[in-house]
């Protein structure tokens, strides 16, 4: 029986797509950049910060040393610090779906990439944010995903145990992370999987809506 359930944030959740392409827009600007195409950006998503605009540099020639790369990020969380949660929106049944798994008494987590503060921020904005016992963000630990310990972290905190724990994601990064974690890997198929289907990764479950998601908890 399920007693955890883990749910990635951008692209699974909510769709953020809009203000982290606005904010990294704005970074690229500040060093010079001309803006790119929102679609070429959202691809990058799932990474963190940091990660994206390391990618999105690269898109532009540009190979950054350390400290280049360290003002982008920089830049971005200025810029993202301004727009978190301003142009989020839940996909359609999410909050319902949240209300019925944790009324059934399963522990909610909220796993992602994003920056903590930030994730709270896109929570709280989208009304969803008293659905979840934690939230991990990518700066909470030392390592992000997919790295296995940051869901053993999650199971561990919330009591639980990784054969009665699902993680709900809808990049490969999801994927891997719950494997790596001994976690069940269930995924959707919209969201941010860098222009992918998410089942090219092999999830041992793909739901095409929140509802038939909620009622494979048994809720």
């Amino acid at each position: 029986m399920i007693r955890i359930a883990s749910f990635d944030l951008d692209g699974t959740l909510v769709d953020t797509g809009d203000e982290i392409a606005a904010a990294a827009n704005a970074a690229l600007r500040a060093l010079g950049f001309d803006p790119r195409e929102p679609a070429s950006i959202v691809r990058h998503v799932g990474h963190g910060g940091r990660e994206l605009m390391r990618r999105l540099l690269a898109d532009a020639g540009e190979a950054a040393s350390s400290d280049r790369l360290d003002a982008a990020h920089d830049r971005f969380d200025a810029a993202y610090g301004e727009l978190a949660g301003t142009r989020s929106a839940v996909y359609p049944g999410c909050a319902a779906a949240l209300a019925r798994i944790a009324a059934a008494g399963i522990a909610i987590a909220c796993t992602t990439n994003k920056n903590e503060a930030f994730s709270h921020r896109v929570l709280d904005a989208c009304g969803i944010a008293s659905h979840f016992a934690i939230v991990v963000g990518g700066d909470t630990l030392p390592f992000r995903k997919p790295d296995g310990r940051v869901l053993r972290h999650v199971v561990s905190t919330l009591g639980g145990s990784a054969g009665a724990t699902v993680h709900v994601g809808d990049s490969r990064t999801d994927v891997e992370a719950a494997r790596a974690a001994g976690v069940a890997a269930w995924a959707v198929p919209w969201g941010y999987n860098g222009g992918e289907p998410i089942e090219s990764a092999q999830p041992d479950r793909v739901f095409a809506s929140f509802e038939a998601l909620a009622s494979a908890f048994g809720v």
